[in-house]
Parts: structure tokens; C-alpha cells; sequence
């Protein structure tokens, strides 16, 4: 019995001691990946709808009522004041201002990622 014992520890250390012999080295930090292409598109430019502005005031809002039924159209009013078209073209600005930076990082994207390529290639 003690001689099946030793057997099996000795089979066991052999079998751990040879095991950590196959370990080969990480090369994680030894070979360069080189980076990959993005293919991103810039973002199409936007196509809208013209819209027709009417400026209507106390002195001309029944004429304009008038040409607008005699031409079909309910008229309804949508009303800012001034102060509100002003804060409407502001937020319009901060809107153009947003999407400028958000291009402007995307082609920062393309220039690291795809820049070294493109100077490569060019070589």
C-alpha cells in the first residue's frame, strides 16, 4: 500500500514539475499591432426644408390672415418675441458649434489612426 502511495506522489510532482516546463513567454508587449483602418464617414451634410417666414404685426396681421385663407391655408400663429428669436438663433449657434467640435474630433480620430498609414503608403 505504501509503495502505491510513493507511486502516486511521485507521478503527481512529476506531472506538475513538467507541466510548468511548456509555459512559453507572453509576447503582449514585444510585437507592434499596427492600427486599423476606422472607415468612418464624415456626416452628410443636412438637406432641409425651406420654411417661408411671414412677419406679422398689429398693423398688417388681417391682411395677412386674409391672403392666407383666400390661398387655402389655415392660417395658425407659432409666436416669439424678439428676446426668443434671438435666444433661438443662439441655441442655433451653440447647435452649429457642437457639431463643429464632433467633426473636428472625428477627423482627429482619422488623422491617428489612419495619418502613420497614410505616410506609409506614401513612402
Amino acid at each position: 500500500m505504501k509503495l502505491i502511495a510513493s507511486v502516486l506522489v511521485s507521478l503527481i510532482l512529476i506531472t506538475s514539475l513538467t507541466s510548468c516546463s511548456g509555459v512559453k513567454t507572453l509576447e503582449i508587449f514585444k510585437k507592434e499591432v499596427e492600427r486599423e483602418k476606422l472607415n468612418l464617414n464624415k456626416p452628410t451634410p443636412l438637406e432641409l426644408e425651406n420654411l417661408r417666414w411671414i412677419i406679422i404685426t398689429s398693423k398688417n396681421a388681417e391682411e395677412v390672415f386674409k391672403r392666407l385663407e383666400e390661398s387655402g391655408i389655415d392660417p395658425v400663429l407659432w409666436g416669439l418675441t424678439d428676446k426668443d428669436f434671438e435666444l433661438l438663433a443662439k441655441n442655433f449657434a451653440q447647435i452649429r458649434n457642437q457639431l463643429k467640435i464632433t467633426n473636428d474630433l472625428l477627423d482627429k480620430y482619422k488623422e491617428y489612426y489612419e495619418g502613420d498609414l497614410e505616410d506609409e503608403n506614401e513612402k
